[in-house]
């Protein structure tokens, strides 16, 4: 089975994300990789152990849209890399007939082990993980630079949005402002947001986790 993994935060660079994969049982390419929008709002909140800063989670019952990237790879592949975002070893499969069914399945307390079903692309479920909680429930912390830079990146390297409307959406997230300007965003845009940051990812992936 071949599901859409709706990245949201830094696994929406092709690059970023095939660190995950090198870590999965499957580690093979996404079959293709599309520019998607989802109902919802991107917040930033908790503390990454790896970029330092708030992560990225979406909150799919807020009002508004998020820029995602959509990658289709196996379910085997989302398995893991959901295991891995939570710092667990892949290995386990999840039930993702019955997040399709139900449209979110909480499968554990954590930070990316509640799984949501933002619809269909082609007939493919288009899936992705989060937060049980909603971004009103949860204390706001900006991102860092790097990571901020990773998710201004992938957006960038979708080919969906120009730099001006990546910097307008990043810097109207929650737990951005006012830390993060749009003038700040945009300079991390034209300095260098390629994605090229080179923290973590060693061949085993394990020091790429902390995505979305």
């Amino acid at each position: 089975m071949y599901v859409w993994y709706a990245a949201y935060g830094s696994n929406m660079h092709r690059e970023r994300l095939g660190r995950y994969l090198a870590a999965c049982r499957d580690r093979a390419a996404p079959l293709d990789s599309r520019a998607v929008e989802l109902r919802g709002v991107l917040y930033f909140a908790t503390e990454s152990a790896v970029w330092g800063g708030g992560r990225g989670f979406h909150d799919p019952g807020a009002a508004g849209r998020v820029f995602a990237r959509a990658h289709l790879i196996s379910d085997r592949q989302f398995s893991d890399i959901a295991a891995l975002e939570m710092y667990r070893e892949p290995g386990a499969d999840l039930d993702l007939s019955e997040v399709v069914a139900q449209g979110r399945v909480q499968f554990g307390p954590g930070r990316y082990e509640t799984v949501v079903c933002a619809g269909d692309v082609d007939g493919v479920p288009l899936l992705t993980f989060t937060a049980p909680w909603a971004v009103h429930q949860v204390e706001l912390r900006p991102p860092s630079e790097p990571y901020l830079r990773q998710v201004a990146a992938g957006l960038r390297e979708s080919g969906a949005w120009a730099d001006e409307e990546i910097a307008g959406y990043l810097a109207g997230c929650p737990g951005v402002s006012p830390h993060w300007t749009v003038d700040r965003v945009r300079a991390l845009l034209r300095d260098g947001g390629d994605g090229g940051d080179g923290r973590g990812g060693g061949e085993s992936g394990k020091g790429a986790r902390g995505g979305a």
